[in-house]
């Protein structure tokens, strides 16, 4: 048995295969809920379609978007250029860490500008954590790959030894987190009555601008030339390695931006528990999305859909908190099958390819 590429893959297949990985997802999740005991429709359905039934949830949702949204922004332009950014997990992290050590000094000082500074504070924090990255690669030839996954557990030990150390809350009766940051160095919200903060708006206005970047300038017909071909993006003149440092960079700044947004958010301090994995999900929603703005926008709306039926069924069916990182690697390792199987045809001894009903409309074409 062994696959061979395919000579022209389905361009409607490509398309569609993320709705199919969805569908597989739900029918592998219904049997799952099923082997534990739980009524597969009603548990669909309060992982799906409940939380999003009035308009409470909705606006939780929009909290969950908002930081995926950011996260997979910067993350669409480095796979387009073919950098294997992994890392905007740490870059979150580290981000977080010291926009809430700025909104911690910043406390007792009001003004206009605080809220900005904090913003600033926690974009050039993330592009730091990926100049590392981008400095190994560039001159070292390590594997960002390698460098921005160990990197994410770095930024994670940081920020235990910040909120079990020196920005441990001295009243917090010894819990490991902040102190609760000011009002002024927290980010305005839509409603009083939701949870869900201007920050939304910052996600949609750099979505445009990564469109327009991608599709309008020349910037980003080298970061599509880089994809293709490192080699003739050299061959071309342009500067791979300013390249490669501008992307990391850019991801980096779009991770901050959403530890800004969650912090100085929904959160209000800083405290252990912060890592909830945006920076791996938003890897998810930048495949599911084909790495194109609206693609992206729409998957940002399902994962982040994954996080509160995760937190629903919890409440609702007593599901462990564990079922969230289930349905994400389930929806992960489906899309990859299938867009394995989309690009490359099955070869089995005894009886040729397995071929997709694309195949065949194509082979009688022809």
């Amino acid at each position: 048995m062994r696959i061979e590429k395919r000579l022209q893959p389905s361009r409607a297949m490509v398309l569609l295969s993320p709705v199919l990985a969805l569908v597989l997802t739900l029918i592998a999740g219904a049997l799952l809920f099923k082997m534990l005991g739980h009524p597969a429709g009603l548990s669909l359905y309060n992982y799906f379609i409940n939380p999003i039934s009035d308009w409470y949830g909705v606006s939780e949702l929009l909290v969950k978007v908002t930081p995926l949204l950011l996260c997979a922004i910067g993350l669409m332009l480095c796979f387009k250029g073919k950098v294997w950014n992994i890392g905007a997990e740490g870059q979150f992290i580290f981000a977080a860490l010291v926009s809430g050590y700025v909104s911690l000094q910043l406390m007792a000082v009001e003004g206009f500008w605080v809220l900005p500074v904090i913003i600033v504070a926690g974009a050039l924090a993330g592009m730091a954590w990926a100049a590392i990255a981008a400095l190994l690669k560039t001159h070292f030839q390590a594997s960002e790959i390698l460098t921005t996954i160990m990197l994410n557990y770095i930024a994670l030990n940081l920020l235990l030894w910040g909120v079990h150390g020196p920005l441990k809350d001295p009243d917090g009766y010894n819990f490991p987190e902040s102190a609760l940051f000011a009002d002024h160095t927290l980010l305005p919200l839509l409603s009083e009555d939701y949870r869900v903060t201007v920050a939304i708006y910052i996600a949609l206005l750099m979505l445009a601008v990564v469109w327009f970047v991608l599709s309008k300038s020349i910037f980003g017909f080298q970061i599509r030339v880089m994809g293709e071909s490192a080699g003739a993006a050299k061959f071309a003149g342009y500067k791979n390695r300013l390249l490669v440092w501008s992307l990391l960079l850019f991801s980096g700044a779009m991770a901050g931006v959403a530890a800004v947004s969650e912090v100085n958010g929904p959160v209000g301090q800083l405290i252990p528990t912060l890592n909830l994995g945006y920076g791996y999900a938003a890897i998810i929603v930048v495949f599911m999305g084909r790495m194109h703005p609206i693609g992206i926008l729409i998957a940002s709306f399902l994962l982040g859909l994954t996080y509160v039926g995760g937190e629903m069924v919890q409440i609702e069916q007593g599901m462990p908190k564990s079922i969230v990182g289930l349905f994400q690697g389930m929806l992960l390792f489906f899309l990859l099958a299938c867009d394995l199987l989309i690009q490359y045809r099955l070869v089995l001894p005894g009886f040729g390819p397995i071929r997709l009903p694309s195949d065949r409309t194509k082979q009688v074409a022809s």
